[in-house]
This record gives C-alpha cells, structure tokens and sequence, in this order.
C-alpha cells in the first residue's frame, strides 16, 4: 500500500505539475535575503545555539548557521528562523 501511495504521488508531481513539497511532504526552505529562513515540512529541531541551528527533516537534516540566531515562530510543520544568516546545508540521506 506505501508503494502505490508513492506511485500516486510521484504520478501527481509529475502528471499533474504539483508542486512536490505539497504531494510528497518533502521540505520547502524560503530564505529571504541573510535574515529570515522560512522552513515548511520539518519534523522538529534537533539542536538549538544562537551560532547553529539543527532541524529534523524527512529526508536527512538542514542546519542553518550564523549570528544571533533565534526562534521566530514555531508549528508543527513550519518554523521561522531569524537572525544573521551565513549559510544552510542540507545534511544526510535523500
């Protein structure tokens, strides 16, 4: 039953143009200039300092670094970083 579940979504992303984030439940980041990382589809954060932040994703892990980084908002499936943004990396599996 997963396997056909993965088969209609892959079908829906790819057949119908819909946007994978939305089909499959991957990771959407949203960066806005090196202030504001907008993250859709985590699944929690796994470390917190105000120079690295460690998020839980589907597929591996993202970590964000810079300075004074803190917690705007968080819900269970959108989180809100702000702060000086250096860099976001992609960790892990896919």
């Amino acid at each position: 039953m997963k396997r056909l579940s993965r088969h209609i979504n892959k079908w829906l992303t790819k057949g119908m143009e819909v946007p994978a984030d939305v089909t499959m439940g991957v990771p959407r980041v949203t960066m806005i200039g090196h202030l504001h990382v907008y993250i859709e589809n985590h699944r929690g954060i796994i470390s917190f300092t105000p120079q690295r932040i460690l998020v839980r994703l589907s597929e591996g892990k993202l970590e964000v670094k810079g300075e004074d980084l803190f917690i705007k908002a968080i819900l269970p499936e959108e989180l809100v970083l702000e702060g000086t943004i250096e860099q976001v990396t992609h960790l892990g599996e896919r």
